[in-house]
């Protein structure tokens, strides 16, 4: 969605709408329309900036993207510790 490579869909990380929220769906399962997203910061900042949820979700916005942003950050320290 950001970055708008193609890739593997076990790559990326699914998210819904949910209140104005948007919500990381890790099971896959939530219902509602979704939207995918590599994991990664980068990848998250450049689909704000492009305005890719207003596209993706049909709507206005703003959405809140402080759920989604937590577990985008939380993600990509875990990468970093890794050896």
């Amino acid at each position: 969605m950001g970055c708008r490579e193609c890739t593997d869909k076990g790559a990326l990380l699914r998210m819904v709408l949910i209140g104005g929220s948007l919500i990381p769906d890790l099971r896959g399962r939530l219902p509602g329309r979704g939207a995918y997203l590599h994991p990664v910061p980068s990848c998250l900042e450049q689909a704000v900036r492009r305005r890719a949820f207003n596209r993706a979700f049909r709507g206005p916005g703003p959405f809140d993207l402080a759920h989604l942003r937590e577990h985008v950050e939380r993600i990509a320290q875990q990468g970093q510790q890794a050896p």
